[in-house]
C-alpha cells in the first residue's frame, strides 16, 4: 500500500499533500476546480499514488470525493484501497448497470469507481458522449471529482478525458521524468486544448531542515 497519508498522516510526505490540496483549492477562488484528471508524461512517474493521496487529503478535509480509475489499460487504484476492479467505469459507460457502481473506502468522504473490465479501446470509449455524462453524474454526487488517467505521451487517453474536465495536474517525478518528455506531455495536452493548472514534484530529495519540524 502507498497510502502515505493514511499510514503516517504526521509525516513530512503527508504535509506535502496537504500542501498540494491547499493550492488546488486556491487555484481558482471564483470558479473552483470539481472534476480534474491526474497523469504524467511518461510510465512509472507515481501519477496513481498522487492522485490516490490526494483524494485521501481531500476527503479528510470534509469534502465529498470520488476516485475514479481511468486508466484502463493498466488499472491500480482498486489495489491501493484493497478494493475490487469491477464492476466500474467501463460497465457503466456500456450500460450494464444503472447507476455509478461507486465502492466504499477506507476513508470517511471517498468513494472509488474502480476501472471495470478492461475494453478493447480505451481511448475510444473516453471520447464518447456517455463519458461526458458520467462526469456530470459524479459532479453532481461529490464536491470534487479526480481521474487518474494514463501516460500522456504513451496514448491519447489523457488528453481525451481532459478536455472533459476543469483542468489536468501533470506529475513529475524528479530524477526520472527526463525534460522532453515533459515538454512533450505539455504541447500534447495544450494542443488538445486542455487546462493545465499546475505540475507536482514526486521522489524529490527530503529537505532535513523541513523534516526536523516534523519530528
Amino acid at each position: 500500500m502507498n497510502l502515505i497519508t493514511l499510514i503516517d498522516p504526521r509525516s513530512p510526505i503527508s504535509e506535502a499533500y496537504r500542501t498540494l490540496r491547499t493550492n488546488l483549492s486556491f487555484y481558482s477562488l471564483d470558479n473552483p476546480i470539481r472534476t480534474l484528471v491526474v497523469t504524467s508524461p511518461a510510465v512509472g512517474e507515481g501519477k496513481s499514488t498522487t492522485v490516490a493521496n490526494l483524494a485521501v487529503t481531500l476527503a479528510q478535509s470534509g469534502r465529498r470525493t470520488i476516485l475514479v480509475d481511468c486508466d484502463l489499460r493498466r488499472p491500480s487504484l482498486h489495489e491501493l484501497f484493497d478494493l475490487n476492479s469491477a464492476p466500474g467505469l467501463t460497465n457503466l459507460v456500456l450500460d450494464e448497470v444503472d447507476r455509478p457502481p461507486l465502492q466504499e473506502t477506507a476513508v470517511d468522504n471517498l468513494w472509488l469507481l474502480a476501472s471495470g473490465p478492461q475494453p478493447p479501446n480505451p481511448a475510444d470509449m473516453l471520447g464518447t458522449r456517455k463519458v461526458d455524462q458520467v462526469v456530470e453524474t459524479l459532479t453532481e454526487m461529490a464536491d470534487i471529482v479526480l481521474f487518474d488517467a494514463p501516460p500522456v505521451i504513451a496514448v491519447t487517453d489523457a488528453a481525451v478525458l481532459g478536455a472533459k474536465v476543469d483542468g489536468v495536474l501533470l506529475v513529475i517525478s524528479a530524477g526520472k521524468t527526463r525534460r522532453e518528455h515533459a515538454e512533450r506531455a505539455k504541447e500534447l495536452l495544450e494542443k488538445a486544448r486542455v487546462r493545465i493548472v499546475g505540475v507536482t514534484l514526486t521522489n524529490a530529495p527530503r529537505d532535513s531542515s523541513i523534516g526536523g519540524y516534523y519530528g
